[in-house]
């Protein structure tokens, strides 16, 4: 049975660093390209990172820098570190087994497996 299940994320203020989990089964990293995607209040869903089949990662031109995707394939799990965190990383943030443009994560959230739960994340100022 595929399942993604997130942990992490949190309130933090602007500069600190959160690391978000997403652990899979019924399927192995690599099987499919993931991604962790974002959707802030009144704003389309977009692609933070992805991490390729060939274990290659691609990041937002607003990630580079800042943000990193790691895995651990022994653990089926794959990792987002967000560091430098400003207040426009308010999000739910998503992982998913998926790299496609998408416009509204929470309904995809809702309704596959191959998505995680959603994992609130506040920057304060």
């Amino acid at each position: 049975e595929v399942q993604v299940v997130q942990s992490g994320g949190g309130s933090v203020q602007a500069g600190e660093s959160l690391r978000l989990s997403c652990r899979i089964s019924g399927f192995r990293l690599g099987d499919w390209p993931m991604s962790w995607y974002r959707q802030a209040p009144g704003n389309e869903c977009e692609v933070v990172a992805t991490l390729t089949t060939q274990s290659t990662t691609r990041d937002a031109e607003f990630a580079k820098g800042r943000f990193s995707l790691s895995q651990d394939n022994a653990k089926a799990t794959m990792f987002l570190q967000m560091n430098s965190l400003k207040p426009e990383d308010t999000a739910v943030y998503y992982c998913a087994a998926d790299d496609q443009p998408r416009s509204d994560c929470k309904v995809l959230s809702s309704n596959l497996v191959s998505w995680g739960q959603g994992t609130l994340v506040t920057v304060s100022p």
